[in-house]
């Protein structure tokens, strides 16, 4: 049975988190990495920067492994 990653979203089989939301410790990433990265996917999806930070902060927003991270909370 699936389920989703706790930090991005995406459909996962085991675990909390996906092989992209950790590193080769298979320890979540820090919030400055995990949130580069998903803004750097907003941008490819055709959003200008300042939109896809917000769009990226929005989401995480909603995700349990951040949702009371101070820098999401800080920037809603």
């Amino acid at each position: 049975m699936s389920h989703n990653c706790e930090s991005c979203g995406m459909p996962i089989e085991t675990g909390s988190y996906c092989q992209h939301c950790v590193d080769e410790a298979g320890v979540l990433q820090d919030f400055p990495t995990r949130f580069e990265r998903m803004v750097q996917w907003q941008e490819r999806r055709g959003s200008p920067r300042a939109q896809a930070e917000q769009e990226t902060i929005a989401y995480m927003s909603k995700m349990p492994a951040w949702k009371d991270h101070p820098e999401v909370l800080a920037r809603l």
